[in-house]
């Protein structure tokens, strides 16, 4: 069995860390160089960066900052927020990152993961999906372009063939622009599009559990890790030990995403890490 990894993230804005809820009533959380540093000391199994606010001020990844970050670790560095270019991901690359993320700019223009994936490999394309849960009566009404649709009502029941039926199961919606604009695309659809063009990994966000510390998303977790192959980290939500466990046991997940708790000193990812060993999860210790 595969080690589950431990991966705190830096969500930054104007070169500090931040974090709030569902991505708003941002506060300091520090300086993203000492705690890449301190994360990197504890054992952290990989580190991500997101700069939350470049895609919604249409603006490149500060550079200076992932430099920064770089130059403290000894352990794979994934960068995302305002990626829309291969140049952008060169750049990024170039001061130290070992992956990068891309989120919006392959929702708006999903050849990028494609071209990507050719030029670095699929191991240094990451695609974050940010997830909003919805109601069933929402789901039918979605524009999902080519991705897989609700199945029509059987003609035996009154209804003519070809009709799509309400959806009954959990339905999740993916949202760009730092979870700000609905798009009209089916998560667990979309995991499975962005697979096809070359992801190597997929970061999903609940966007309704993220900075709540209530516990992931385990639902959406399992529905996007039973319908691909590449790895999926679970992120949003995170608030005790035991939610990690949940999510690596239900959730299926193969890595699980935190700030907060980590941020906030809430717990160590040493001692997390030996939590989950007595549960019987492999960890990198």
């Amino acid at each position: 069995m595969l080690a589950k990894r431990i991966i705190p993230c830096l969500d930054c804005r104007d070169g500090r860390v931040v974090k709030g809820v569902r991505f708003v009533e941002l506060r300091d959380a520090g300086d993203p160089g000492e705690l890449a540093e301190a994360y990197n000391r504890e054992g952290a199994d990989e580190l991500v960066m997101l700069d939350i606010s470049a895609s919604r001020e249409g603006r490149a990844t500060l550079l200076d900052t992932v430099q920064r970050v770089a130059r403290r670790l000894f352990i794979p560095l994934t960068v995302g927020g305002g990626l829309r270019t291969i140049d952008d991901a060169e750049r990024l690359l170039g001061v130290g990152a070992d992956k990068v993320a891309v989120n919006t700019a392959a929702v708006e223009k999903p050849e990028l993961v494609r071209e990507l994936a050719a030029r670095f490999g699929s191991q240094a394309v990451v695609v974050a999906i940010d997830a909003r849960r919805a109601s069933p009566l929402e789901a039918p009404n979605w524009n999902l372009g080519s991705f897989e649709s609700t199945p029509p009502l059987p003609s035996s029941r009154g209804r003519a063939e070809g009709v799509t039926a309400k959806v009954k199961q959990p339905s999740w919606e993916v949202v760009t622009y730092g979870g700000t604009r609905r798009t009209g695309l089916d998560a667990v659809d979309w995991a499975r599009r962005v697979e096809s063009l070359g992801a190597g990994e997929i970061l999903l966000t609940s966007m309704d559990a993220d900075g709540t510390q209530q516990g992931f998303d385990c639902e959406l977790t399992r529905a996007v890790s039973t319908a691909v192959r590449i790895p999926v980290i679970a992120s949003g939500g995170a608030g005790t030990p035991e939610h990690f466990a949940q999510v690596f046991l239900e959730g299926a997940a193969d890595a699980a995403l935190a700030a907060s708790v980590f941020h906030f000193d809430q717990y160590s990812i040493r001692r997390l890490k030996e939590f989950l060993r007595r549960r019987g999860i492999s960890v990198r210790l």
